[in-house]
């Protein structure tokens, strides 16, 4: 009761500092300028209602959940679309999948503006994509009737210490889901004790991702640019706690790249795009801009991706990949992306994002786990000289995601048949 009331409290004193915090980050990315009063609660014009609501919080998550949303499209033909997220880029991706969506940053969790939310839009059900938990957002669905789903839901050990200290405020909450679908056994056990309710075991929708149609053409333009050599992707990295991990790979190449080989690297954030661009430069590579748009020179031995939405295309047309978040402490991005390309894959030895899968790539030989940036040049040149031992991983990785499909049907297939007997109620 008492952490409840603080938590109330908390709201009430936080939006001067909100407002501030996104400033600063609009200096950075400008895009968090934009819309920001539908943070606040303002009211959207001409609301869809009645809609399959989702909400995803940024670029990686949507990508997952494109089958996934496709599935309830499928199960429920005539709701309309409405998307929530957290991010600008997260935003832009929504609306480059889904254009028929409305599209919208989910409030603050103050309770003041999710009511207004849930009274604007009154959904037909909602989904939180991975583990979202807003306390007064679950709780104003309830009480408004409204059926609320988790869907590939997961919970680190380390983020399950956290909500321990806080069970008494996220329990009463997480109880009145509709159906919680984790991803694992481990996960299933680790939501159970912080009070999530109707909880089933589904696997990872990540398994079900694909590439879009429009990457395969924009792949084959990349091809065309790139010409006959090979091509190393370092897709996600990231800027953690004072450390660049892409300025970490970059000094790793310096010391032991080849010249014919062309090196992309894709910041995660667009902050990071130019920074990126810059430090190349610095350390004498010759280095080009994707959003330049011009061929590629022969020379050119650093790509940066400075694009949204695109990491398919940058996947198909490489050799290796590498995945970041992971050299950094931040649990690494999806590795489940190029393996499904069927591409040859490094991380590194932060995962906890992934516990359930880098291990399970790793023994089904689809996957490499590397320590340090140097390691990763090492290996990354090793592999490059070892085309059967590419192909085998290549193989490995074709099977490894053929054996995990199907997690997004069973949720979508779930969530339809509680959605009917909810009707029937």
């Amino acid at each position: 009761m008492l952490l409840n009331l603080l938590y109330q409290f908390l709201w009430q004193i936080a939006p001067p500092f909100l407002r501030r915090y996104l400033r600063r980050r609009a200096k950075l990315a400008p895009a968090y300028a934009d819309n920001w009063q539908e943070r606040f609660g303002k009211s959207y014009p001409q609301p869809v209602k009645q809609a399959i609501w989702i909400h995803v919080v940024s670029v990686g998550e949507t990508r997952a959940a494109v089958q996934f949303i496709r599935e309830l499209q499928h199960f429920f033909p005539t709701s309309p679309l409405l998307m929530t997220q957290t991010t600008p880029t997260g935003r832009a991706t929504v609306q480059h999948f889904f254009p028929e969506a409305q599209c919208r940053y989910l409030p603050y969790d103050k309770k003041k503006w999710v009511k207004q939310f849930i009274r604007d839009h009154q959904p037909l059900f909602g989904v939180l994509m991975e583990t979202e938990i807003w306390p007064n957002l679950i709780s104003v669905c309830a009480q408004n009737h409204i059926p609320l789903f988790m869907a590939n839901a997961r919970l680190s050990e380390k983020s399950l210490r956290g909500y321990l200290k806080v069970r008494s405020l996220v329990a009463p909450a997480l109880a009145t889901l509709t159906g919680c679908f984790a991803q694992t056994e481990a996960d299933a056990k680790r939501l159970k004790a912080i009070g999530a309710a109707n909880i089933q075991i589904s696997g990872n929708i990540k398994y079900d991702i694909s590439p879009p149609p429009e990457m395969y053409a924009l792949a084959k333009t990349f091809k065309q640019r790139i010409g006959h050599r090979p091509v190393v992707v370092c897709a996600s990295t990231r800027y953690y706690h004072g450390i660049d991990e892409a300025q970490l790979l970059l000094d790793a190449w310096a010391k032991q790249h080849k010249n014919n080989i062309l090196l992309i690297i894709i910041p995660r954030h667009t902050e990071r795009f130019a920074p990126t661009f810059e430090y190349a430069q610095k350390l004498n590579f010759i280095t080009q801009k994707r959003s330049d748009n011009q061929e590629i020179a022969e020379n050119t031995q650093v790509w940066i991706g400075d694009s949204i939405g695109e990491v398919f295309a940058y996947y198909m047309c490489a050799d290796i990949a590498f995945v970041g978040g992971s050299l950094v402490d931040s649990g690494c991005h999806n590795i489940i992306e190029p393996i499904a390309c069927h591409l040859p894959t490094l991380f590194g030895p932060s995962t906890y994002n992934f516990a359930d899968v880098a291990p399970k790539a790793l023994a089904a030989g689809a996957a490499q786990q590397i320590q340090t940036a140097q390691d990763w040049a090492t290996t990354t040149l090793t592999l490059l000289d070892s085309p059967a031992e590419r192909r085998k991983m290549s193989d490995c990785a074709h099977t490894f995601i053929l054996q995990h499909r199907g997690a997004s049907k069973r949720i979508a297939q779930a969530i339809y048949k509680k959605m009917s007997l909810f009707k029937a109620d």
